[in-house]
């Protein structure tokens, strides 16, 4: 067991934080102590009822069960990969940078999820931040199921086709990659690569923020 510990105190704050929550989450559900109908993103629950905890739980929960547990556990793995190496890679030493971005693109995928009544977000969120992590580091060659190998910029579609044949949707990665070409065009593209003006900019707030997830 001290080994799982040291593990997990080894993944970086924000991530193990959210990582902790997608476990943490859906056991609650698996095991009934909350009925996972609290769970899910309804419009009509949060808009009319005021349930405003729906889009948090909507990211962190999902249906795991003999027909959705492998999509669940890949998933999860590439939460923890991509975070990791985002959190600990563009944005090492820039948590308040790297909360942000998870707040911006959280955001957007919400509206989305609302507009479009998409039910749970976790796909989305994490897909997002595999496409900014695939973007910055595009020319890196990637290894992939079965012994294939490409470009990193490619591995955002990849992974969707992928889900789409254990899953059989593509919406959600779909979702996920266009909120991460959003922020990915907004912070990186557009003000570096084209010369525009800085639309995203990191509140001072969220240092305070990041800084006391670092201590606990």
């Amino acid at each position: 067991m001290s080994d799982i510990g040291d593990w997990f105190r080894s993944i970086p704050a924000i991530t193990r934080y959210w990582f902790a929550a997608t476990v943490a989450v859906p056991l609650v559900g698996k095991l009934g102590l909350i009925s996972p109908a609290y769970f899910f993103l309804w419009p009509e629950a949060f808009l009319y009822r005021f349930q405003i905890w729906r889009p948090i739980t909507a990211t962190f929960y999902f249906p795991v069960g003999p027909g959705t547990g492998f999509l669940y556990l890949v998933n999860l793995y590439f939460l923890y990969q991509y975070s990791t190496r985002l959190e600990t890679g563009a944005f090492d030493g820039r948590p308040a940078d790297y909360l942000f971005m998870l707040l911006f693109n959280w955001i957007c995928i919400v509206i989305t999820g609302l507009a479009m009544d998409m039910q749970l977000l976790m796909i989305p969120l994490i897909m997002s931040v595999l496409y900014v992590w695939a973007q910055l580091n595009r020319d890196m060659i990637v290894s992939f199921w079965f012994g294939t190998r490409f470009k990193a910029c490619y591995l955002p579609w990849v992974i969707l086709g992928f889900n789409y044949i254990i899953g059989g949707s593509v919406i959600n990665e779909l979702i996920g990659n266009l909120v991460g070409h959003l922020y990915f065009f907004l912070m990186f593209r557009y003000p570096m690569d084209l010369g525009g003006r800085n639309f995203l900019s990191t509140p001072q707030f969220f240092s305070t923020i990041s800084q006391n997830l670092r201590v606990h």
